[in-house]
């Protein structure tokens, strides 16, 4: 037979690897496997699947002048590697009597090899500190095995002519099926820790961003109507994430009994980092406003916070308006976000007309305006993100202003807060058809009554 035929032979014989590979990865005391904790019950097992292997090597292989081209080295070996050296030991002495039974001039240096074979691979895996080794060091486990296979075989089976000339056949097709069949196990031992690692990591992080999310959501004001007690004016606000966690924000508070903030804002970026920046951005804002009331200082004070220090280079886009509950008057200032709309008491729609001003975390160099409106009563300011007008459909086309404010023309004079965004939200949700959502999309309504 042919060195070529013989190695195919025993490349077939050495699939059954491929099948005890995928079982252990399987059972539940893999992870002890790779973390090197296994106990004297597991050990067991292991010797009596890798003796068995050990066997199966021998039976299946091929008859060759006299002796037999196998595998039965191999499940000592792998065992050793899995298992130590107590696995390795004992399923080399379950090949290895095997093999005795059989006789033959090879029998004792092939039943000592098998044997020395379990103890290297044990010998191995002390090496790596109790850890399944990589695939190149299993490779070469297998070369030395067989290697030592063919030099016990020359120097006690005899007569020596004949065993040289059997060496001389089963050398090459022996080392390449063992070397391959060790390598092979222990690729897809690694594999499969490596993917068991990934998925442990990938539930790790979704726990964390969903705490992250509830934090998120905890910081802006999440209870609607936030001011029961207030007739005067009513207030609503929306905020959906394209992501577990976002950078847009929108917050409100009463400074005293008259005068009302609110804020609609939007981090560059998307993910942790955005809403990280939109914690600092919130934190920012009502500290400076409890110093001062005046739109343009704020924002003033808040970006000149943001530019220090900022080496992400992110940017938040913010309106930030004063609304005195009795008067109805607006202080406002923008930096550099989409000018919110007034939905009038007689059902016409007007725009704010923009102040000076540009995105925070830029430059503290950039100067703030302050604007001044007033709402008359039934009036309702709307309030957005980008992630409104930028939403895309399935054929890349945004919702835009125009849309955004057919869907406001339409409505007229609301009944109330609420009855603004549920229609905008609605809107774009049918726009979008399903489609993925693209950015942070943020709304907030606060009419006087």
């Amino acid at each position: 037979m042919s060195v070529v035929l013989e190695i195919i032979e025993l490349l077939e014989s050495m699939a059954v690897v491929v099948v005890v590979a995928y079982l252990l990865t399987r059972t539940r005391w893999f992870a002890d496997i790779v973390g090197g904790a296994l106990g004297w019950r597991e050990r067991a097992y292991l010797i009596v699947i890798f003796g068995a292997l050990s066997i199966w090597g021998t039976l299946s292989g091929v008859e060759v002048l006299g002796g037999v081209a196998n595998t039965r080295d191999l499940g000592p070996a792998l065992g050793g590697l899995v298992g130590g050296p107590i696995v390795g030991l004992g399923a080399g002495v379950i090949g290895a009597v095997q093999r005795l039974l059989m006789d033959g001039f090879t029998a004792v240096p092939c039943s000592l090899a098998t044997v020395i074979a379990g103890l290297s691979g044990g010998v191995v895996w002390l090496l790596f500190k109790r850890q399944v080794a990589p695939v190149w060091a299993a490779v070469l486990l297998g070369v030395f095995t067989e290697a030592v296979h063919m030099g016990l075989t020359l120097l006690m089976a005899r007569p020596f002519d004949e065993s040289l000339e059997l060496v001389a056949e089963v050398a090459l097709p022996m080392i390449v099926a063992n070397a391959a069949g060790m390598g092979l196990f222990v690729f897809i031992v690694h594999n499969v820790q490596r993917e068991r690692e990934t998925r442990a990591e990938k539930q790790r992080m979704a726990g964390e961003l969903d705490v992250a999310r509830e934090i998120q959501q905890g910081i802006v004001p999440s209870i609607f109507p936030p001011f029961p007690d207030r007739e005067e004016f009513e207030l609503h606000a929306t905020l959906e994430t394209a992501r577990e966690v976002g950078g847009d924000l929108y917050d409100f508070q009463l400074f005293d009994h008259d005068r009302l903030y609110v804020a609609v804002g939007d981090v560059s970026g998307k993910g942790v980092p955005a809403s990280l920046f939109m914690a600092v951005t919130i934190t920012l804002m009502r500290s400076v406003s409890e110093t001062t009331s005046v739109p343009g200082e704020v924002l003033a004070r808040v970006n000149a916070s943001l530019c220090r220090d900022n080496d992400s280079a992110m940017f938040v886009t913010l309106f930030y308006g004063v609304y005195d509950v009795q008067t109805g008057e607006l202080s406002y200032s923008s930096g550099g976000h989409p000018s919110p709309y007034v939905l009038r008491a007689d059902g016409s729609l007007e725009q704010l007309p923009k102040t000076a001003g540009a995105g925070l975390g830029v430059s503290d160099r950039i100067e703030f305006g302050t604007g001044r409106f007033r709402l008359e009563r039934g009036d309702c300011l709307f309030l957005y993100s980008d992630g409104v007008t930028e939403a895309m459909d399935t054929s890349g086309r945004w919702f835009g202003d125009e849309r955004l404010r057919a869907v406001l023309d339409r409505l007229g004079a609301p009944p109330d807060a609420q009855a603004v965004l549920d229609p905008v939200v609605a809107a774009v949700d049918e726009f979008i058809a399903g489609e993925e959502q693209y950015d942070d999309t943020t709304t907030l309504a606060l009419r006087r009554r």
